[in-house]
């Protein structure tokens, strides 16, 4: 039986699945590492902490099915991140993550250099603090002894693609989120980083999701039983690959995706390379050939789960069944879940959250209804943005939030479009194996491999279309928070 391996490195975890040729789940297994925090605001982790997760991942699958025959494998994993690699290959230092925050002097010098208008009509985006770019500026000024030993800087699934292969390469879905790529020339700006004193041989070549970016290499075959020269297809970020699992692509014009995971991520591709002009969005390529924007909500999931360990005398369950209870509107309470900052559309690291509005009327029950409601509403915020440049018919909904019907009825309500439900869902795994799928000659093209491996839907009935009605409020107390950030 032919099949291919799909790897997405998380944040807090490698996943691996191998799929057959229709898109069924043969086998999975996951290895953890852990997340460093230094300093407040610094998040890294240490590349050798990826390589042995990627060994013990890859031994797992292999180990399940041994008559299965691997034809390609693929890549995907967390956006953003920085490895920096001397010309040995070997690590210089942990790697800053997407969430990092060390950059905001880096990024604002950067829109100083160039523009804010003229960096979003080269690159599609504003200089963002967790981008790969100004972390690559940050070493450079505040570490320059470790600059002068850095050969490459990889994302973190290319660093993947490196320890299998030998080669330095990534594609255009992840590379788009460095803010160094001319988005649509889909070439690295190399007039930028002259303006910046950065050279491009600092990183990788560039070129399609699917295609190969070398063969397994014989050390690694014999480490973890594959063929030696196995096909390793470039894949693409979380969010491109992601999509690409659930079929979300050109080849379906209208429908999006909305993942309630630990953060909120609306999905919607385009065709034609459009940048919001206030860069409150983001724009990058994606997998499918075409372009895509994501607005993001950093704490979705994130903020019921900060939430359940408040009251860890309750289960999640009766927490869910107490906020059912609630009428809409929490009784005049809203939750602004800025727990982390916030991207869309506020790109302001320094936000906080907060409970407004509190009252003796409320209990337990209304902070949850609250949380909750505001979720919804920071993802209709974000689709509000979203809207004035494309329009979806439809979402699929998945992520851990999306098994709370309560929670979706909420966020139909603030969304004003059709939602669906995704069974059997692996995630950005999934989409890096069927575009190795392609890579590998499964199939011939990705159109054709998303028509042979379309998940099953359910929509979503159950919609309280009220939500809406609080949006001005949320939006109300929103600005007041952002404006007192912004001066402190």
């Amino acid at each position: 039986m032919k099949a291919v391996l799909g790897l997405d490195l998380g944040t807090s975890g490698l996943k691996g699945v191998i799929l057959d040729e229709r898109g069924q789940k043969l086998a999975d297994a996951r290895a953890g590492y852990p997340l460093r925090v230094p300093q407040p605001g610094w998040t890294e982790q240490d590349p050798r902490d990826w390589a042995k997760a990627l060994r013990e991942v890859l031994e797992a699958l292999t180990s399940r099915l041994p008559q299965v025959e691997v034809v390609a494998i693929g890549l995907s994993g967390q956006m953003h991140g920085a490895v920096f690699l001397d010309r040995e290959g070997e690590p210089i230092l942990p790697a800053p993550l997407w969430n990092d925050q060390r950059t905001v002097e880096e990024a604002r010098w950067i829109e100083e250099v160039i523009p804010r208008p003229e960096l979003i009509r080269r690159t599609g985006n504003p200089a963002i603090t967790g981008f790969q770019l100004p972390k690559i500026v940050w070493l450079k000024r505040k570490h320059p002894d470790l600059f002068r030993r850095v050969y490459k800087v990889l994302l973190p699934k290319d660093y993947l693609g490196f320890l299998l292969t030998g080669n330095w390469a990534t594609e255009y879905s992840d590379a788009s989120g460095t803010g160094a790529m001319a988005i649509r020339e889909r070439l690295w700006d190399e007039e930028l980083l002259r303006a910046l004193g950065l050279a491009v041989s600092l990183l990788p070549d560039l070129g399609e999701s699917h295609r190969v970016v070398g063969g397994l290499r014989p050390e690694w075959a014999r480490a973890v039983g594959l063929r030696a020269g196995t096909p390793v297809v470039a894949g693409a970020g979380d969010n491109a690959a992601a999509a690409i699992g659930l079929g979300v692509s050109r080849y379906r014009p209208g429908t999006g995706s909305v993942s309630l995971g630990t953060s909120g991520v609306i999905f919607l591709p385009l065709e034609a390379p459009l940048p919001d002009p206030e860069g409150r969005i983001h724009l990058f390529c994606h997998a499918d050939g075409a372009y895509h924007l994501l607005g993001v909500t950093l704490s979705a999931a994130g903020s019921l789960e900060w939430l359940r360990r408040i009251f860890p005398e309750v289960s999640l369950e009766e927490l869910l069944g107490e906020a059912e209870k609630v009428p809409l509107g929490a009784q005049g309470l809203y939750f602004l879940p800025f727990l982390a900052g916030e991207r869309s559309p506020y790109l302001e690291p320094a936000l906080r959250g907060a409970w407004l509005g509190l009252s003796l009327v409320h209990e337990r029950g209304h902070l949850v209804r609250a949380v909750l409601e505001g979720v919804a509403l920071s993802l209709g915020v974000v689709y509000e943005v979203m809207r004035s440049l494309s329009q979806a018919e439809a979402f699929l909904v998945t992520g851990g939030g999306s098994a709370s019907s309560l929670w979706l009825s909420l966020l139909g309500g603030a969304l004003q479009v059709p939602l669906y439900r995704v069974v059997g869902e692996e995630g950005a795994a999934r989409g890096a194996a069927i575009l190795a799928m392609v890579g590998g000659g499964v199939y011939p093209d990705l159109e054709a491999a998303l028509a042979a491996t379309r998940l099953p839907e359910v929509a979503v009935t159950e919609v309280n279309p009220g939500v809406r009605q609080l949006l001005p409020g949320y939006e109300a107390w929103a600005s007041i928070l952002l404006e007192r950030y912004r001066r402190s």
